[in-house]
C-alpha cells in the first residue's frame, strides 16, 4: 500500500465543476480510539442504532461495524442489512447517496451520517435538473442509472444498476429492442457497451479516484512485478481495464482475490477496501495501482476525499446529538424505489443475489 500521500488533495487541479474537500487523516492513539469504540458502541445500544460502513470508509470505522453487530459492504447491500435489522436507527458511514439509498429503502427508519457533506463525484456530476433535460431530449430511450446518483436522479430512471448487474439487465434490454439512455460513469458505462454492443447515449461523468489510475504506469508497474494479478474496478479508464486480469465490483473483487492462487495483487480502486481484503485473504499482498506519474496531480489518489470525511468522533457526535439526518423527499423516494425495485424483481427472478453485488 502506498503511504505516500497523507492528505487527499490535488483533484482541485483538474478544473472540475465542483470542490473537492482536502481532507486529513483522524489521528488518534490506541487508548483514545478505543475509549471511542466504547463510547460508540454504548451509543448505538441507548439509541437503538446499528451502523453500517461501506468497503471504503477507513478500517476503524470498519472494524467498529463489525464489532458491534453491523455490517460492512456496498451501498445496496448497506440499506439490505438496515432493511433486516430490527434497530430503529441506521448509521451510515460513507457518501451521502449511499445514506439516500438507505432512506428510500427504509422510509420509516431514521438514517444518520457521520458527515452529510460526503458526497460523491459521480452525484455531483450528474446533478437532477440538468440530467432530467437530457432525458426529455432523448424521450425514446430508457433510462438506466448507476447506483452512485442522488435519490432525484433515480427518481428519473426506469432503471438503477450495480456495476455487478449492469451488463445483464442492459443485455436484457438489448433483447427487448430498447434503447439505453445512461447515467452517470462513462468508463463503467463504455465498459457495459463494449461488453452488450447495446445503442447506449452515455452521460459525461466518472469517478475522480478511478479516473486517476494511469495505464502507462500500471503497465509498467505489472512488468515489475509478472506475478501479481491485476484487479480493476469498471469505473476504471479503458487504459487500465485493458490489462486488468479481473475487472469487477467492490464486492467481485474481494471474492477474487480471495479465491484466487495469487498471492500479490494490483488493485485498480479505492484503497480503503485494502482492510476488508486482507481480512479476506490473509498473507497476501496488496498493492495500490498507480496514480502518480507525470501527469499526476497529486502523489496518491487512490482515496475518495469524501469516504474521508468519515471519522469516529464525527460518528460519535452524530449519535450524541441526532444530527446529520438524511430526509428524501416523499415524492422523489416514491419514484426512486421503483428504479431500484425492478433491479431486485429482475435479480430475484433470475435467482441471482443482488446485494454484494453493487460498489462504489
Amino acid at each position: 500500500m502506498n503511504d505516500v500521500c497523507e492528505t487527499t488533495g490535488g483533484f482541485n487541479d483538474r478544473n472540475l465543476p465542483y470542490h473537492v474537500p482536502e481532507t486529513t487523516p483522524e489521528l488518534l492513539d490506541d487508548d483514545q480510539k478505543e475509549a471511542l469504540y466504547e463510547r460508540i458502541a454504548k451509543l448505538l445500544k441507548e439509541k437503538d442504532a446499528v451502523l453500517v460502513a461501506h468497503y471504503y470508509v477507513d478500517a476503524d470505522l470498519q472494524i467498529l461495524a463489525e464489532r458491534t453487530g453491523g455490517y460492512v459492504s456496498d451501498s445496496l447491500d448497506m440499506a439490505r442489512f438496515g432493511n433486516e435489522s430490527d434497530a430503529s436507527t441506521l448509521v451510515v458511514a460513507g457518501v451521502r447517496f449511499m445514506g439516500e439509498t438507505a432512506k428510500i429503502l427504509n422510509p420509516e427508519k431514521t438514517i444518520l451520517m457521520p458527515d452529510l457533506d460526503a458526497n460523491c463525484s459521480l452525484d455531483l456530476g450528474c446533478e437532477a435538473e440538468a440530467f432530467g433535460k437530457f432525458c426529455d431530449e432523448h424521450p425514446d430511450r430508457t433510462v438506466v442509472v448507476y447506483a452512485n446518483t442522488s435519490a432525484a436522479v433515480k427518481a428519473r430512471a426506469d432503471w438503477m444498476v450495480t456495476s455487478g448487474s449492469a451488463v445483464e439487465v442492459i443485455n436484457h434490454l438489448q433483447e427487448k429492442g430498447e434503447k439505453i439512455l445512461w447515467a452517470p460513469d462513462k468508463y463503467l458505462g463504455d465498459y457495459v457497451q463494449q461488453q452488450t454492443n447495446a445503442d447506449m447515449l452515455i452521460w459525461d461523468g466518472s469517478c475522480i479516484v478511478h479516473e486517476s489510475f494511469k495505464g502507462s504506469e500500471l503497465e509498467a508497474m505489472k512488468k515489475a512485478r509478472p506475478e501479481s494479478k491485476v484487479l480493476v474496478h469498471p469505473e476504471s479508464p479503458p487504459s487500465v481495464i485493458a490489462l486488468a486480469d479481473f475487472v469487477g465490483s467492490t464486492t467481485g473483487l474481494i471474492n477474487y482475490a480471495k479465491e484466487s492462487d495469487a498471492k500479490e495483487f494490483i488493485v485498480a480502486t479505492d484503497r480503503g477496501i485494502f482492510h476488508k481484503m486482507k481480512q479476506a485473504a490473509p498473507g497476501k499482498v496488496f498493492l495500490e495501482a498507480p496514480t502518480a506519474g507525470h501527469s499526476a496531480t497529486c502523489q496518491s489518489c487512490s482515496h475518495c476525499p469524501w469516504m474521508a470525511m468519515n471519522s469516529l468522533t464525527k460518528l460519535a457526535e452524530c449519535l450524541e446529538e441526532g444530527t446529520n439526518e438524511v430526509f428524501v423527499d416523499d415524492e422523489i423516494r416514491e419514484k426512486a424505489v421503483n428504479s431500484i425495485s425492478r433491479l431486485l424483481e429482475f435479480s430475484k427472478a433470475r435467482g441471482h443475489v443482488i446485494y454484494g453485488a453493487n460498489d462504489a
